[in-house]
């Protein structure tokens, strides 16, 4: 990350809107969001399938869920912030994984310029590549402040996405009792 890079292209932006990158406020700015950015960015330079290691045998033939696992993001479009939580289910095939790497897969992901369609379709995605399970559900939902603070400003709107992969796309019974699990 190109760190001093960022806190050129912020001090340019201040100039751009009229400010004194100067002045007494401003003058850790470009700084302070060099280093948000370099943070809020530190997923580009992860590999999401490594958070899926160690892989563990196991007879379990059930739905493995975890919910309610919270994120923070950026929108692409914007570079503006958007945040939720997601739900992640799997029904394994003979492997599972520590619960704990479900949300790390999420969190790296979550950790770049991002759009919630693709953060949805990218966890699903290494989930089932990783796993190999016979199903895979995600399904996300948040709030974006490109909506809710400028354009439209909705204030209180919630998106939801979801990714069914293997059984829980192609079963009925499975999908239905995997959204019913991952319900709030």
């Amino acid at each position: 990350m190109d760190v001093e890079r960022i806190e050129k292209a912020v001090r340019d932006i201040l100039i751009a809107v009229g400010e004194d990158p100067d002045r007494e406020g401003l003058r850790g700015t470009p700084r302070r969001v060099g280093e948000m950015y370099a943070e809020l960015f530190s997923g580009l330079g992860t590999d999401p399938a490594e958070e899926l290691s160690p892989r563990f045998t196991a007879t379990y033939d059930e739905m493995v869920v975890l919910k309610d696992i919270p994120f923070n993001s950026v929108c692409e479009h914007h570079l503006m912030p958007f945040e939720g939580k997601a739900g992640v289910a799997y029904l394994p095939d003979g492997k599972v994984v520590g619960v704990s790497k479900l949300a790390r897969v999420v969190e790296s992901y979550a950790r770049r310029p991002q759009l919630q369609e693709r953060l949805t379709s990218q966890v699903a995605d290494v989930l089932m590549d990783a796993l190999a399970p016979k199903g895979v559900a995600v399904v996300v939902q948040a709030v974006h402040t490109c909506m809710t603070c400028r354009g439209v400003k909705k204030a209180g709107s919630v998106m939801i996405t979801s990714a069914m992969r293997g059984r829980c796309k192609s079963d009925a019974r499975t999908r239905g009792e995997v959204l019913a699990l991952l319900h709030p």
